[in-house]
């Protein structure tokens, strides 16, 4: 009876695959959290381009112009803070993509080592087997006497 295939590092496996869903899993936050200040970034430039079409109006009065500068300064500071927002993003985008890989490529570093011992662990129990087989045809040959 053949033994079966025990993998000795099986734990570390199970455990390099859950660190490579955590992983993942913070991909896929910093991907919304990006696509969500590319929104954000979005909205404010088009508020600010609908501000600068509108101007001041032609019976604007001074108080009017000061106001629509004062909003139009603060969708510019919105505006540059959403960019630095998402270039913060980016990068923890980066960093997020790159530790994806890492783990994936240690789980399937430790994958293909399982497969090659299993396959060495085959082919060991069916050379055993094989060599069990001749040995007993060979003790029940009997020779005919001729």
């Amino acid at each position: 009876m053949a033994k079966p295939f025990v993998f000795r590092l099986e734990k570390v496996l199970e455990y390099r695959r859950q660190l490579e869903d955590q992983a993942r899993m913070a991909l896929a936050q910093a991907s919304a959290r990006h696509k969500a200040q590319e929104e954000v970034l979005r909205d404010v430039e088009t508020r600010l381009a609908e501000h600068l079409d509108q101007g001041f109006g032609t019976t604007a009065t001074q108080a009017d112009i000061w106001l629509w500068m004062q909003y139009r300064q603060a969708l510019e500071r919105d505006l540059a803070a959403a960019r630095a927002e998402l270039q913060r993003l980016a990068l923890i985008l980066q960093n997020c993509r790159q530790e994806a890989v890492l783990r994936s490529r240690e789980k399937k570093l430790l994958e293909k080592l399982k497969d090659r011992q299993a396959k060495k662990h085959h082919v060991a129990e069916n050379l055993a087997e094989q060599k069990e087989f001749d040995e007993m045809s060979t003790l029940r040959y009997e020779p005919k006497d001729s």
